[in-house]
């Protein structure tokens, strides 16, 4: 398994940066694994925690579609999804770029969910804490390291 090196969230870049993911992530639903992958991408933007995009080929769960969508100045319009894993629904718990702005192709379909809607999500061998605020949909692990927004007072940072 590949470790995760100490990064310092206040050092990722503004605009945000995508990358590969070497670790192998999976997210556990209801006590079943609903999506693992060795193909994940993830953006890092300044004082954020990591967002983890998954291919759609490697997601087990149904993704159904919820109303409204966001807008993020980097990556363009988001839309939502309810997670169903058995009996399991977790709403509006995962979103997708269906046409992601040109610096963020590779996100297109490509799905991220939201840490604290899953039972657990892993980073390698690294168990994932959600990031603070119902806003942000960044996965904390220990190898991360400065101020991350999205407790209290840190949203219009």
């Amino acid at each position: 398994m590949i470790d995760l090196a100490r990064e310092n969230v206040q050092s990722y870049p503004r605009p945000p940066a995508l990358e590969m993911v070497p670790q192998q992530i999976s997210i556990w639903l209801g006590g079943t694994l609903v999506a693992q992958t060795t193909r994940a991408l993830r953006v890092l933007e300044t004082h954020h925690a990591p967002t983890y995009y998954l291919p759609p080929e490697d997601i087990a769960a149904t993704l159904r579609p919820t109303p409204g969508n966001s807008f993020c100045e980097w990556k363009g319009v988001a839309r939502y999804y309810d997670v169903l894993s058995g009996d399991k629904i977790a709403p509006r718990a995962a979103w997708a770029y269906d046409g992601p702005t040109a610096g963020f192709a590779k996100l297109c379909c490509y799905v991220a969910f939201y840490a604290a809607q899953m039972d657990e999500a892993w980073v390698g061998n690294a168990r994932v804490i959600p990031q603070q605020g119902n806003f942000y949909g960044g996965w904390v692990t220990p190898n991360l390291e400065g101020q991350i927004k999205g407790a209290p007072g840190t949203q219009n940072w």
